[in-house]
This record gives structure tokens, C-alpha cells and sequence, in this order.
């Protein structure tokens, strides 16, 4: 099966710095992302309904961009990233998603990318 690169755009009026929060502490993550968390490092392991997906940081520049490898992927080329920046025209923060998925799952990816960033939204107030 062949993997696709997907990015997705999603404003926030948040501000960068909070955001950053929300993908890099243990407390935040919890509330949008995954069930639990253990941050060791630069390795975050992260659990969802027992199931546990290991990621290695890889990139990572505060309030800009933080990217993740996850330990399980084939293609080293694969990662996860969240890039935010600041609109100059409206001051809203422009937030960036690059994941990796089968093509036969593009759809329902995107789906959860946007259910995740419903949930991110209301944790963030917008």
C-alpha cells in the first residue's frame, strides 16, 4: 500500500506560544491529543486506549514547529508536524499539519484531523 503525505491548514486564534503548549506538554496533550503521556527526553510515548505509538522530536523550534518520527514507521522520510505562524493581515495563528497515511485512508485522516483540532480549538478558546 502506497503512503501519502497529507497537510492541512486549520486557523486558530490562539496564539502560537499556546499552541506550542498544547503539543509539547503532558497536561495539554491529554486534553486533545492521546489518552496519556510519557515524555522522556525527546521520546514521547504516547497511549490511546492501552495501545501505545512511540515518537522520537526531531525538530523542534519553539512557538514554530515541533516534528515527530514516529519509532514504528518504515519510511524514515515519515513524520508528524505542527507548524505555526502568525497571519500578518488578520493576527490569527496559522497552523500547519503534515502526517502520513495509507492512500486508501486519506479521507477518514483528514476526518480525525479535523475532529482533533475541534477538540484543540475549544481546549484553546478558538
Amino acid at each position: 500500500m502506497e503512503r501519502v503525505k497529507i497537510t492541512m491548514e486549520f486557523i486558530f486564534r490562539a496564539s502560537p506560544a499556546i499552541l506550542y503548549k498544547f503539543f509539547t506538554t503532558p497536561s495539554c496533550l491529554v486534553r486533545w491529543f492521546c489518552d496519556e503521556v510519557d515524555i522522556q527526553g525527546d521520546v514521547y510515548t504516547f497511549i490511546w486506549s492501552g495501545s501505545e505509538e512511540v515518537a522520537e522530536v526531531v525538530d523542534d523550534i519553539e512557538e514554530e514547529r515541533i516534528r515527530f518520527h514516529w519509532e514504528e514507521a518504515e519510511d524514515e522520510a515519515e513524520y508528524l508536524e505542527f507548524e505555526m505562524s502568525k497571519s500578518p493581515v488578520t493576527g490569527e495563528t496559522i497552523l500547519i499539519i503534515t502526517d502520513y497515511c495509507d492512500e486508501d485512508e486519506v479521507e477518514d485522516q483528514k476526518q480525525l484531523w479535523e475532529s482533533q483540532m475541534a477538540e484543540l480549538r475549544k481546549e484553546t478558546g478558538g
